[in-house]
């Protein structure tokens, strides 16, 4: 069965499989004598799962995640409308707290942005742990493994992932997830080879099946014969000895064979993921998606988080660039609790427009940025800017930013590098009047795609007509990329294009100057990048611009990839 690669490497070995039973909450009215009994208990129990995860942020374990968890029990609102449950209707603790968990990850489930659907899941894991203490129930089985096995399950929760007996899981297979999740997060940070999205391999497993975990082509292969074992085996002796060669480029730079120097920078959402970034080699950050503290914290989210979070991932970096990317909330990223609740939130109140209009947030975002700066080199990016007037509106709220920090004497860098996303066709046709606003342009693709196309990117219906060859795209970076050179600013790219190695040549032709991707993905376009002139680059570019239709050019430049890289 095939599946999403989530951690590379190749594993084998018996089955054990782990599937959920539903834990049903107490469904039964309470009497009003009741009520500050269930209260008691539903607040006893939410500290005792806050002690539980407080311990193992001590041990050391995925910190980032468990705080997530932690902000969650800790969050005013899910505990007063849980108190609220209680005492206005009636309803047993447990089954307050399974109610306002469904109404929370209902709303977050319908967004087709990966962040927030993850946040569904933390706040199921979270909620489950509290029904679980509240019914004297424990269904975690997998801290005590008896021999090396590879799990196969239905899906996996964060908090069983942490308590699980590590060293006995040689590779992990699972009925659901994505690349994106934490999960995936966890896996690759621990090293296991895990494949997601099965479908529903869970049940055509039995525990002691023999079963093989392709961690890096996504496959799972249920009693292999002997000729199967043999072929996998014959798979991973070539590509190891690809990522051996590819290890080796995480310390050279990258330069064509002409000597043109391109940066590669990597995106992330948390800071677990630096270590990730200084393995391969990146010359720093090139999207950090702030939004993860919004998305946790609502608008309570503190100035003096937000600055030890940015602190972190700048000093951690130093004396490589971090840029951090101002909140992108709305469109598919609905954050519960400040009324982004629209009929097209596509081209709704999204990104800068939320900030301008959320200025006390905003503010508080812009002090924190601005105190981070000092600790290492910080270049702060607007997202969803349309135009000039936009633009003029978020650099007086950095001025006014700035002001007030002078004014209590409070230290930042004063030569603080600020940019645009380029993701919105107006940006684009008047690239060259931000362009006299900005230190650096950085293109997103994935909105720019869907807006130049009209084209919603989470609709499988039109799945095909999201096409980042269509002329009109290319023609798009192509005016960006030459409207910043001639304002002498450079122009980088954040979207999923800049990883795509099959894109690499294109680009570095069309002159983009800095690729910002996944961090799995800069070794692999380092490689590509390295091993063509730039003359032939740019003469690539110069025959795809000539031509007419995605289709031809897609095939055009696969036979010219085939022709170079065979493998």
């Amino acid at each position: 069965m095939n599946g999403i690669a989530a951690a590379s490497g190749l594993a084998s070995g018996q089955a054990f499989v782990y599937v959920h039973t539903p834990i049903v909450a107490k469904k039964e009215y309470i009497g009003q004598e009741e009520v500050p009994h269930e209260i008691s208990e539903f607040h006893e129990a939410v500290s005792r799962v806050s002690d539980s995860l407080e311990m193992l942020v001590n041990e050391g374990v995925s910190q980032e995640i468990l705080e997530t968890h932690l902000l969650m029990l800790s969050d005013p609102e899910f505990t007063t409308e849980v108190d609220k449950q209680i005492t206005s209707r009636r309803l047993s603790a447990s089954w307050a707290v399974e109610t306002v968990c469904d109404k929370m990850v209902k709303i977050l489930e319908g967004s087709d942005d990966p962040l927030f659907k993850e946040r569904a899941i933390d706040f199921k894991d979270v909620s489950i742990q509290i029904i679980e203490v509240l019914l004297g129930e424990q269904h975690h089985s997998l801290n005590n493994l008896m021999n090396d096995v590879i799990l196969v399950g239905d899906a996996l929760l964060p908090s069983e992932l942490f308590s699980m007996d590590k060293k006995h899981v040689l590779g992990i297979a699972l009925d659901g997830g994505g690349k994106t999740s934490h999960i995936a997060i966890l896996v690759r940070s621990l090293r296991i080879p895990t494949v997601l999205a099965l479908g529903n391999l869970s049940s055509k497993v039995h525990s002691g099946d023999e079963i093989i975990v392709d961690g890096n082509f996504g496959e799972v292969i249920v009693r292999p014969d002997w000729s199967t074992s043999q072929r996998i085996k014959e798979r991973y002796a070539l590509l190891q000895d690809n990522e051996q060669k590819l290890t080796q480029l995480a310390k050279l730079p990258t330069v064509t064979l002409d000597g043109h120097t391109i940066s590669l920078l990597s995106n992330i959402e948390m800071a677990s993921e630096i270590p990730s970034v200084k393995e391969v080699g990146s010359e720093g950050i090139g999207l950090y998606r702030s939004e993860f503290l919004l998305i946790n914290n609502g608008e309570g989210v503190s100035e003096e988080l937000q600055f030890e979070t940015y602190r972190k991932v700048v000093e951690d970096m130093a004396p490589r660039e971090v840029t951090i990317r101002t909140f992108d909330i709305g469109g598919d990223k609905v954050v519960p609790g400040l009324g982004i609740d629209e009929q097209n939130p596509i081209l709704g109140w999204r990104a800068v427009r939320f900030c301008l209009a959320r200025k006390d947030i905003f503010l508080v975002q812009l002090r924190s940025l601005l105190r981070a700066s000092s600790y290492g080199k910080l270049r702060i990016m607007f997202p969803m800017i349309s135009g000039i007037e936009e633009l003029d509106d978020v650099l007086a709220v950095l001025q006014e930013a700035k002001k007030s920090l002078d004014q209590e004497q409070v230290p930042y860098d004063h030569d603080l590098k600020v940019g645009t996303m380029i993701e919105v066709p107006a940006a684009a046709l008047c690239a060259d009047i931000l362009a006299k606003k900005v230190d650096f342009f950085s293109i997103g693709t994935n909105d720019l795609i869907q807006y130049t196309l009209a084209v919603d990117r989470g609709n499988e219906k039109i799945a095909y007509l999201y096409q980042p060859f269509h002329p009109a795209v290319l023609r798009s970076i192509k005016m960006v990329i030459d409207k910043a050179h001639e304002a002498h600013i450079p122009v980088g790219m954040c979207g999923e294009m800049a990883g795509d190695s099959s894109c690499a040549v294109l680009l570095a032709g069309l002159g983009l100057d800095e690729f910002s991707m996944d961090p799995q993905s800069v070794l692999q376009v380092r490689k590509v990048l390295r091993s063509v002139t730039y003359e032939e680059a740019k003469q690539l570019s110069s025959e795809v611009m000539r031509l007419d239709s995605y289709q031809t050019i897609s095939m055009y430049i696969r036979k010219w990839m085939h022709d170079r890289f065979e493998q």
